[in-house]
Parts: C-alpha cells; sequence; structure tokens
C-alpha cells in the first residue's frame, strides 16, 4: 500500500533523507521513529504530495506521489502535528467543508461528518465554535477530517502530542478500530509506548538513513536480554561508567540529565552481580540499581546516542543502515 524506494531530499547542504527504502502492505501500523530532525516529517510531507523527492519513488497503492498527486490525495487522509481546523466555524462545519474539498456532494458530505463526529465523541459539541474546544477536542476533530475522505492510507505526525492519558488512550482505541476495518497508517510518534501498542512493524530514521527495521520485539532484542540500570550522583558517573566496560554486551550508555547508567546485558543476574562487585570495590554507593527489561527507548540511545527528544549530536556509533521492509 505504501512502496518508497531509494527517496532522497535535500535542503541546500543539508540531506533530509538518503535513500530511504519503506515497503508497508495493505491494513499495517507502519511505525517511523527517529529523534528530531531525522527525516521523519520530510518523509511524511512527500509521501502527501507536499514536497518532491529529489531522488528515488514512492507510490501509494500503486499511484506515483509526483507523477499523479491528485489519484494520491484521494487515496490518504493526513493529521499532522498540529489540529489544522478552523476556530470560527463549528465542528461539524469543519468536517463539512472538508469534505467538499474531496468533492464528495454536500448530502454526502453531511453524512461523512455525522460519522466522523460520533465516531470520536464529538456529537454533543458538533454546533459548538472549535474556538470553545479543549486541545483534545481539536484533535479529534483534525482526526475527523482527515476521515471525511474514507482514505485508503491515513498518516498521522505526531497525533497524540499535548494529549492527556485518557484521551490518547481513546485515539488509540479509534485507531485500532480503523485497522481492523482495513486502513493503512503510517504513525510518527515521539512517544515509544504508542509504538508498542499499535505498530506492527517500525522503521527508524537517523539523520536521513534507514537505520534499523523491525517490529517491536525485534528493535528491543538488538539491545540484549535484560538492561542493568543504575543512578549515581554526578561526580561519581565517569569513574564508574569507566570502570563498568566490559561488563553485559555493549558499551555502558550514559543520560547525564539525571546522572543515569544503562547496560545491556548477556546473562542478567551474573551480570549484575559482577557489577555489583565493581561498584563495591570502588566504594560507590548508588542511588538505585536493579535489572529491568528494554523499551523502545533504549533502542534509540542504542542505535543514535540520544532519544527521540534530543537535538543534540549523537554520542554513539549508529548501526549500519539496514533495509525497511514489513513483513508480508
Amino acid at each position: 500500500m505504501i512502496d518508497v524506494e531509494g527517496v532522497s531530499k535535500s535542503f541546500g547542504e543539508t540531506k533530509a533523507l538518503v535513500g530511504v527504502d519503506m515497503s508497508v502492505p495493505a491494513g499495517f501500523v507502519e511505525g517511523l521513529l527517529g529523534p528530531n530532525g531525522a527525516g521523519k516529517t520530510t518523509l511524511v510531507r512527500i509521501l502527501a504530495t507536499l514536497l518532491a523527492p529529489d531522488a528515488g519513488r514512492a507510490r501509494i497503492s500503486g499511484i506515483d506521489v509526483r507523477t499523479d498527486p491528485n489519484t494520491v490525495r484521494s487515496l490518504i487522509g493526513l493529521a499532522g502535528q498540529y489540529a489544522a481546523v478552523d476556530e470560527r466555524l463549528t465542528g461539524r462545519e469543519n468536517l463539512v467543508m472538508v469534505g467538499r474539498l474531496y468533492r464528495l456532494r454536500a448530502k454526502l458530505a453531511k453524512v461523512r461528518a455525522d460519522e466522523s463526529l460520533e465516531r470520536l465523541g464529538l456529537v454533543e459539541a458538533a454546533d459548538r465554535p472549535v474556538k470553545t474546544y479543549s486541545g483534545g477536542m481539536r484533535r479529534r476533530l483534525d482526526l475527523g477530517a482527515s476521515l471525511v475522505g474514507r482514505p485508503q492510507v491515513l498518516i498521522l505526525d505526531e497525533p497524540t502530542t499535548g494529549l492527556d492519558p485518557r484521551t490518547r488512550l481513546d485515539m488509540w482505541s479509534f485507531i485500532r478500530d480503523l485497522v481492523a476495518e482495513g486502513t493503512t497508517v503510517l504513525l510518527t510518534t515521539q512517544y515509544l509506548e504508542e509504538v508498542d501498542q499499535l505498530a506492527n512493524h517500525s522503521i527508524v530514521i537517523d539523520r536521513g538513513v534507514v537505520i534499523a527495521s523491525g517490529t517491536s520485539d525485534e528493535l528491543k532484542a538488538r539491545v540484549g536480554t535484560d538492561l542493568i540500570e543504575m543512578e549515581l550522583s554526578a561526580a561519581e558517573l565517569d569513574r564508574t561508567t569507566a570502570a563498568l566496560r566490559g561488563i553485559g554486551c555493549g558499551t555502558p550508555i550514559i543520560k547525564r540529565a539525571n546522572s543515569h547508567i544503562t547496560i545491556p546485558t548477556c546473562v542478567p543476574v551474573p551480570d549484575l552481580m559482577a557489577a555489583v562487585r565493581i561498584l563495591d570495590n570502588a566504594g560507590t554507593v548508588p542511588v538505585s540499581l536493579g535489572l529491568r527489561q528494554p523499551s523502545l527507548d533504549d533502542v534509540f540511545l542504542a542505535l543514535t546516542g540520544r532519544s527521540t527528544d534530543d537535538d543534540g549530536p549523537s554520542t554513539t556509533t549508529p548501526t549500519s543502515p539496514q533495509p525497511a521492509r514489513s513483513p508480508a
């Protein structure tokens, strides 16, 4: 349903995308992950026909986004990072307007608007001006607008940013319902739990290059079986990190903001006991120490040296780029 082959895009000397490949079957949720500035939004804009790639090809349901953008636009829905709704109109008027822009007949546009309002729990607020809506309500209305045209592919660019936990769970449930009905979803998000909950498969982009791909479990497996995590005083951080090298299956990862050290393990309990002995011999008393299972945030730190919301330079060497092919 989504097919990207060797797509590259530059802005002046900045290479936003470098030979990106991605293939997403119908009815799948594909996670598009990476730190800020990785190239995610550039790829989204290319798939939404808002940017033309410099090289390579991107297709939606077999239709080339560059040579036939009008047909592609009839096949997709897009909900961006910010709710694109008109505050002066009511919720219902916003959705009807979008339906008309999809060239639906007036009666059908009203029917589709009512359906979206019902599914998103906005019926009671349908005839209120959007300027009276909360942030979560505006986000739901924006998602509703992307669905009025009954898209085959729904592109969600950080759809739950800024939502409270309950509204986020409601949005997850709604996305699952859409996928169950056959909609294909491309999801970019800063909330890695969202990928765990929704995505069948994900690709990780850093500096415009695909550096990893797989299911959530496959990506986590790259970090190790379990992780040793400890919090220390800032003064002991560098000395302790140096002493712990050789423990586990990888280089210790440091989060200086909260004086944390994370170490991928080979054999969890023996590795933990070895770390305890090193700390004891060094006279270091950690604030906290324990084992835990890896998360996708650990994957980001291991692959890129930074988390999803970090704009700073990478402090570790990313793994070699890998093709991003979702299982059929």
